[in-house]
């Protein structure tokens, strides 16, 4: 066998190895069973199939995924190091988070296991205790060999985020300027101004319904009144009420956008923001993906052309869904407690963090000293 042959085999393997483990792990992980002295029947296991399904509901749809992930790498490195993830030990993910923060060896030529932030690596850290709850125990954060040896990493490689830039409200007119002035465009324009003047999430967005229960997977609904649109979303820190005015003409109001497209788009019930047809005539009854939200900054941004001093690349870079959020924390005009209840922050340190262009030494305490 060649050498190539041989790699190509192993790999394989090591692939095939790693999706069965995937599946034994994903069988251990639902964690909700009948107990040994209890006999089955069909009640108790319709009421089990019931009790996993508000479990998987615990954690949003993204952050499960994106800890599950966590958890796949973990276990893959673990296999590679010829130790075992379970029971957890505070010694071996030490070492992990060591081998995230600067790799070592051949491995660290390799993209697979590059150098992460530490924000990436105290993800890491969630999804590894979220694995192991799925598996029935507890990981210890505060243990030293775990704490100590992320002390270090903070201490080290710890970087100011790298925060994404705010829509204003100059941009987004400019934005919307580029949209065509047809079905999608109509839905598109909604979109987006619903998204600033509501300063919501990607995924609230496009999980919103027209009515309350009008589908299962639904976190949110709409009713348009006198004085503009009230949304009620089942957010990150709970239910929050939404209160989008109309604006000051109809060209940038988000209500006015909002019901044109839901009379044009025929949307009367079920999701708001939909697929529309290839020949771009009636809209669909499938719902949007989150990235749609992503994609549609981007293309309008760039076809915008702001920031034209970078190149596209870079200006692709620093827009994302979040953009909106932050463009409408950083232009609101009003008391902080109005901008922090409108994004659902549970603190206003958070809600500081989306501005971007406050009005900073507001407040001069060096003059107030005397100085």
């Amino acid at each position: 066998m060649s050498t190539e042959t041989g790699k190509s085999t192993s790999a394989s393997s090591d692939r095939s190895h790693d999706a069965q483990g995937d599946e034994r792990d994903q069988e251990k992980s639902d964690g909700i069973a009948l107990p040994s002295h209890a006999a089955g029947s069909g009640t108790l296991d319709r009421l089990i199939y019931a009790a996993r399904d508000y479990a998987k509901a615990s954690t949003a749809e993204n952050t499960s995924k994106a800890y599950a992930a966590d958890w796949k790498h973990f276990a893959r490195w673990c296999r590679l190091k010829g130790v075992d993830p379970l029971p957890p030990s505070p010694e071996i993910i030490g070492l992990y988070i060591a081998d995230l923060a600067a790799p070592i060896g051949k491995a660290a030529s390799q993209t697979e296991l590059r150098a992460l932030s530490v924000r990436s690596i105290e993800r890491r850290l969630s999804g590894l205790g979220w694995g192991y709850t799925l598996r029935g125990f507890t990981l210890d954060r505060k243990n030293r060999h775990i704490a100590t040896v992320l002390a270090g990493i903070r201490r080290k490689h710890a970087r100011p985020p790298v925060q994404k830039e705010a829509i204003l409200p100059e941009d987004i007119r400019d934005m919307l300027a580029t949209l065509p002035h047809d079905l999608r465009g109509l839905r598109d324009r909604a979109i987006l101004l619903i998204g600033f003047a509501g300063g919501l999430r990607r995924s609230e967005i496009v999980f919103l319904d027209h009515g309350k229960d009008d589908t299962p997977e639904s976190r949110g609904w709409v009713q348009l009144l006198d004085g503009g649109a009230l949304i009620t979303l089942r957010g990150k820190t709970g239910w929050r009420e939404v209160e989008i005015g109309r604006g000051s003409s109809d060209q940038t109001c988000p209500v006015h956008a909002l019901t044109q497209w839901l009379h044009y788009g025929r949307i009367g019930f079920g999701p708001i923001f939909v697929a529309v047809s290839r020949d771009g005539l009636k809209a669909t009854q499938d719902r949007l993906s989150d990235k749609h939200v992503a994609r549609l900054i981007k293309h309008t941004v760039e076809q915008a052309g702001l920031r034209p001093e970078l190149s596209k690349a870079e200006r692709l870079q620093l827009y994302s869904g979040h953009s909106l959020r932050a463009g409408l924390a950083s232009s609101a005009e009003v008391d902080e407690r109005y901008v922090q209840k409108q994004l659902g922050h549970a603190s206003a340190e958070m809600t500081r963090r989306y501005q971007r262009r406050r009005d900073r030494f507001r407040v001069n305490l060096t003059k107030a000293a005397g100085l």
